[in-house]
């Protein structure tokens, strides 16, 4: 059984509220221009005689027959109990019809007061559907408009357990690649990789414990970024250059938790090689758009080495992320630009390409 709430007691109250105005207009009006209490109650027996039978449809259809017939697709039954209870409910005037030998003093009706007297029914009985059909028709535009509103809270529990699961595929895939990392920095130069494990220790407490929101300031996000990337510089020869700028005035702005970090990961996974000259190419700024607004703009360029097929570092798990996240979030409010640029490499080395990703988010 479903439970009354209070926006259910709030529209029973409103809808008789409006049967009261219609009971009582005309005897109130009644009751001004003539200020006679037996007119006064004369009219309202008039009215309650043409609009009883109507208020009864109406809320037997709005609150029985809508919800257990009508919108569970019976049909036939739900205008079979219509009909059965817009009869009953007049059985006055079949009485008349039947039984007017019986009434004292009845005078013979003539054939022009029978027309009129069946005239008469047919209209209050046409009333009474229609009576009817506006409680179905009512129910039916605030049923619509909860399932409209399931629908919706639905969505956005779905999207928030989406964006969470999301989140969480980032994490452990950024831990793996950096304990990576330090695990071979371990054999190079023992100090350098304590130092990397405190640094690391400083970014999980971020992504841990300051991520846990939809949004965060992004002096955090810019913070986190630059010291991920310090981290992996750490496994990088003198071969590789890395360059980094982040022209950040807003520091209060907000934006979505780790959104650039897989695309940071994946321009050091697929950029650096041990052997042939590598570089990373890394912006974040926030422009100013031509209609006034704010826009933030990342920008990634590096080389791209291909991996093999026994590579299993390029699945690319965190490129899907980020474009999920971007449309779950930020729908209709950011661009993504991706492209492989070649670029001759210098002598003997052949040619590489570089990769480009751009994303402007407007905030």
């Amino acid at each position: 059984m479903k439970k009354i709430e209070k926006k259910d007691i709030w529209l029973l109250a409103a809808q008789v509220a409006v049967w009261l105005v219609i009971l009582f207009a005309m005897p109130l009006a009644t009751y001004l221009s003539t200020q006679d209490a037996h007119a006064t109650r004369t009219s309202f027996f008039v009215v309650w005689g043409l609009f009883q039978s109507p208020l009864v449809v109406y809320f037997l259809n709005f609150y029985l027959l809508g919800p257990y017939l009508f919108f569970k697709r019976r049909y036939w039954l739900f205008a079979l109990c219509n009909f059965v209870i817009i009869l009953g409910l007049n059985s006055q005037f079949f009485y008349v019809y039947f039984h007017r030998n019986n009434i004292p003093h009845m005078p013979a009706m003539s054939s022009t007061m029978w027309i009129g007297f069946f005239s008469g029914l047919l209209m209050f009985l046409v009333l009474n559907c229609m009576v009817a059909a506006i409680a179905i028709g009512i129910r039916h535009f605030i049923r619509t408009r909860q399932i409209k509103q399931q629908l919706k809270d639905e969505k956005a529990k779905n999207t928030e357990a989406e964006l969470a699961w999301l989140k969480n595929q980032i994490n452990p895939h950024f831990l793996f690649n950096t304990l990576n990392n330090i695990s071979s920095l371990v054999q190079i130069d023992a100090d350098k990789a304590q130092d990397a494990i405190a640094q690391l220790s400083d970014l999980l407490r971020y992504a841990m414990y300051e991520t846990n929101k939809k949004t965060v300031p992004i002096l955090g996000e810019v913070d986190f970024m630059r010291n991920y990337i310090e981290l992996m510089k750490l496994r990088c020869n003198d071969k590789t250059e890395v360059n980094y700028q982040f022209s950040i005035i807003n520091y209060q702005l907000e934006v979505a938790p780790l959104l650039f970090i897989s695309l940071i990961e994946n321009a050091f996974k697929h950029g650096v090689s041990s052997s042939r000259p590598s570089k990373i190419d890394i912006r974040l700024e926030l422009k100013e758009s031509g209609d006034g607004s704010q826009e933030l703009v990342f920008t990634c360029d590096n080389t791209n080495f291909p991996k093999d097929d026994t590579d299993r570092s390029g699945s690319g798990i965190g490129l899907e992320n980020t474009r999920r996240r971007l449309d779950l979030m930020y729908a209709d409010r950011y661009t993504w630009e991706q492209s492989l640029i070649p670029s001759p490499t210098g002598e003997g080395q052949g040619e590489v390409t570089f990769y480009h990703v751009r994303i402007t988010l407007k905030m």
